[in-house]
């Protein structure tokens, strides 16, 4: 009796979960901002969102490391910073530095679990790859399923409010003709909830990546309907907003307020981009459902997250990605483990995406890989609440242009009250935003610091310079400290 005691004890310890290994159902989101009714955004109607959000744990300061969608996607599925793995760009593969990284789908695949892939995990050229393997990584998956929809097909259909910019770029859009389930994103869907059903015998580690609401906005006619352009208001910024921001701090794609566009041009292009988000909405409801008709929800870990944040007209005129400002480091991530005591809650504690690959092989009850950047967040999962000294560095390269003789890296360190930012280490540029007294970063403390400012720099600089190098600093950083 006592050896089948033992026993059982010793398979439950193993994962948390008993002898039954858990799902994991993967879902990416690309170039969505915490634009979601949870995340206190009263436009967005997100109801499947919302609701995985309520039975979950929302992670209101989640951080990116870099907001661009292949570096950060590297960065989430190695779980090493973008320092590490040397990709900055669009064009670089991981492997290419690092060649015998185990990604975070191969170490499910090592221990047992099967890994497929359907849309868009790692980069894709957004629309042109769709229906490719794109910039993927092949060892990471034993399964792809590309699908294509009618948005590809109708591709000369889409607007594009900047006809001198691919519609990848620029601000596009189209209200589609049809139903959800023939754009690619309805699509992947379809696919998924397919594979799930077919592997449900198993463990499973399933990536959903859908597209939207990447440029060009697409999603059916009846999403845009649920936006009355009417109601589309641009983002509030003070007069002479940018006068003390380094011009570093602009993407060099977007150097110009608003692209040069009139108002309602933004104002459409705002209506697009939240009708994608609620068609991207609905997609993630079908997840849902099938989950819990095929008898899964409750032995599977969900993950939500998006690639990095997305500008929609702050600072006077900036727009989707490609800066260390709030809106774009800023990223949503929501985690539904069953089981968990904070599960229906929300935590306001400083995490990194370089944390979500060690919180899943953690509440798989998987060795995790030594070397990753990140920490588990199961401690916040049991408890949203809990102390929790946290940090987050996001990055980004800026390549030389006529405004930048020669490219600068651009880096950012974010605690609870403080963000600080320097451009080339400071050659280019230094910023400071007190979110206790300033959340939309309107006002640069660097420019006239005083001494509590120069006091906040002096001690984020040496943090900032420790934990981007890989070195633990020889005391705790206590934030409330600063």
């Amino acid at each position: 009796m006592r050896l089948l005691l033992a026993v059982f004890c010793i398979s439950f310890s193993v994962s948390g979960w008993g002898a039954k290994k858990p799902n994991v159902l993967f879902i990416a989101i690309d170039d969505l901002a915490p634009a979601l009714r949870c995340y206190g955004n009263l436009i967005a109607r997100t109801p499947h969102i919302d609701r995985l959000a309520a039975s979950g744990v929302r992670f209101d300061r989640a951080y990116n490391q870099l907001p661009l969608c292949n570096p950060t996607r590297a960065s989430v599925m190695t779980g090493l910073r973008p320092d590490t793995i040397k990709v900055y760009d669009l064009d670089r593969h991981f492997r290419d530095e690092v060649p015998k990284a185990v990604t975070l789908s191969q170490t499910f695949m090592r221990n047992g679990w099967w890994a497929g892939r359907v849309g868009k995990i790692y980069h894709y050229n957004v629309p042109a790859s769709i229906g490719t393997d794109g910039f993927d990584d092949p060892p990471s998956w034993q399964k792809t399923v590309n699908p294509k929809g009618r948005d590809k097909a109708d591709e000369a259909l889409i607007f594009n409010a900047e006809p001198h910019r691919k519609i990848s770029g620029a601000l596009s859009w189209l209200a589609a003709e049809g139903a959800d389930e023939e754009q690619t994103d309805g699509m992947i869907t379809t696919e998924a909830i397919k594979l799930m059903a077919s592997k449900r015998g198993k463990p499973f580690f399933l990536g959903v990546g859908f597209f939207r609401p990447h440029t060009p906005y697409v999603a059916p006619k009846k999403y845009f309907a649920m936006y009355p352009l009417k109601d589309m208001r641009l983002p509030y910024a003070p007069k002479g907003d940018r006068d003390d921001i380094p011009t570093a701090a602009f993407a060099h794609n977007n150097p110009v307020p608003h692209y040069s566009l009139d108002e309602l041009t933004c104002r459409k292009a705002l209506q697009a981009y939240y009708a994608t988000i609620s068609f991207v909405d609905a997609q993630v409801g079908r997840l849902m459902v099938a989950l819990e008709r095929l008898n899964l929800a409750d032995n599977t870990i969900v993950v939500l997250w998006s690639d990095h944040g997305y500008h929609l007209g702050e600072h006077n005129g900036i727009w989707q990605k490609r800066t260390l400002f709030e809106q774009s480091a800023r990223s949503p991530l929501i985690i539904r483990a069953p089981g968990m005591k904070g599960n229906g809650t929300a935590s306001m504690r400083i995490v990194e995406f370089v944390d979500i690959y060690p919180t899943l092989t953690d509440l798989a009850g998987l060795k995790t890989p030594k070397g990753l950047g990140g920490r588990s967040l199961k401690p916040l999962l049991k408890d949203p609440l809990t102390e929790w000294e946290g940090t987050a560095i996001t990055q980004v390269l800026r390549p030389a242009d006529k405004r930048l003789p020669k490219p600068v890296m651009g880096r950012s360190i974010r605690t609870e009250r403080w963000r600080y930012t320097d451009w080339g280490e400071g050659e280019s540029g230094v910023e400071l935003y007190d979110h206790a007294a300033d959340p939309m970063e309107f006002n640069n403390l660097a420019l006239k610091p005083d001494t509590e400012a120069k006091t906040v720099m002096k001690r984020l600089r040496k943090l900032l310079e420790r934990k981007a190098s890989g070195k633990v600093p020889t005391t705790p950083f206590n934030p409330k400290r600063l």
